[in-house]
């Protein structure tokens, strides 16, 4: 009998639905939405998830360094890298036109110890914003992120994976780009797992479909359905799945130069590991 695996992401995974979609699951395969990155990883150590759908940052945090939300950690391991950050950016409410307007202002983010927390450090700081000139809410994930750009509960988040199309829909405005090289989202699992295993090469063979022109219809019809989508915009977020610098990674593995760039925030912004980190977090899903 085929296991089943439940996997955690912040936004609904057209990739996952596009696979079984085009028939391309082995397994039994099905989403849970999770409200923040502390509470992803608490289901995922707790044996709650069977993996995840993250940013690298985290499989960092929760494998490195003791000092993280949750207080533990474990052998979380990427086990393929997913995407180059879907259009990861820093976007300003409606109305908002500059970064000066940021000032005093309330800044969204899943929590302040995190990987795209440290990249909207670094984009407030290229914008000439230092912390002080700003104040952080921790809101969860960039769906809630966004709710929380387009109803007044911010005036600027970090925003991807379709949350960004539709924030540029309603108005709100990109500031900056994430620093790249960069990885924004991995497929993850504690130990050696040989089912999510299989899972991330499902997921590779849907993403060189994809690559290749072969999905297009299905891809925009998921992406409407479970990211609330205009027609138009699917096609957009279609584009940006087949970004080369922003979309989704070929071959599933993470290369050493975007993992650095996620290291070196963390240790810039946050609280980093004692060692080079560099050589374990690569691993199977690495080069």
């Amino acid at each position: 009998m085929t296991r089943h695996l439940t996997v955690g992401a912040f936004s609904p995974s057209v990739l996952l639905r596009t696979a079984r979609r085009l028939g391309l699951l082995r397994g039994d395969v099905s989403e849970e939405p999770v409200a923040s990155s502390p509470a992803q990883f608490r289901s995922l150590l707790d044996g709650a998830i069977d993996a995840a759908l993250t940013s690298p940052d985290n499989v960092l945090a929760y494998r490195f360094v003791p000092g993280n939300p949750l207080g533990r950690t474990a052998d979380v391991r990427i086990v393929s890298a997913v995407d180059r950050g879907l259009g990861l950016a820093l976007y300003a409410r409606p109305g908002l036109t500059s970064a000066a307007e940021l000032k005093g202002e309330l800044i969204g983010v899943d929590v302040p110890d995190s990987g795209f927390a440290f990249a909207l450090y670094a984009l407030l700081d290229g914008l000439g914003l230092r912390p002080g000139d700003y104040r952080l809410a921790a809101l969860g994930s960039t769906p809630r992120r966004l709710d929380a750009l387009l109803t007044g509960g911010c005036a600027a988040t970090m925003l991807n994976a379709g949350s960004d199309l539709r924030a540029e829909d309603a108005g709100a405005v990109r500031l900056a780009g994430v620093p790249r090289p960069y990885l924004g989202t991995v497929l993850c699992a504690v130990g050696a797992d040989p089912a999510v295993r299989a899972l991330a090469g499902d997921l590779r063979e849907t993403t060189r479909t994809i690559l290749r022109g072969e999905a297009d219809d299905v891809v925009t019809e998921e992406a409407a359905k479970a990211l609330g989508l205009s027609p138009a915009t699917a096609a957009r977020y279609l584009h940006r799945l087949t970004d080369p610098d922003e979309g989704l990674v070929t071959d599933g593995r993470a290369d050493a130069e975007s993992l650095s760039t996620v290291i070196d925030l963390r240790r810039r912004y946050g609280t980093a590991p004692g060692k080079d980190v560099l050589p374990d977090l690569l691993g199977e899903g690495g080069r």
